[in-house]
């Protein structure tokens, strides 16, 4: 039970990095068009963004299989096997 928690932690978490990342690039992008970043919303909208995803996880993470193991092997699909 805490190999299958530790494992869903790990992919749960890279994937909330990854959207406070992608949203902080986006929400800096916006203002940098506007000609002016306001730092506190780009934190903000960012944290949010991580918290949200984290949330989202909890109904299920496509990068665990059935088996509980993390999505570092790919499936056959992307593998160029059939489907």
């Amino acid at each position: 039970m805490k190999e299958k928690f530790l494992t869903w932690l790990r992919a749960a978490g890279v994937r909330a990095i990854k959207t406070v990342a992608q949203t902080a690039v986006a929400t800096i992008g916006t203002g940098a068009v506007f000609a002016e970043v306001n730092w506190g919303m780009v934190a903000s909208a960012s944290l949010l963004a991580g918290v949200l995803s984290l949330l989202t996880s909890v109904a299920g993470l496509p990068e665990i299989n059935a088996a509980g193991t993390d999505g570092a092997q790919t499936n056959e699909a992307e593998q160029g096997g059939s489907v």
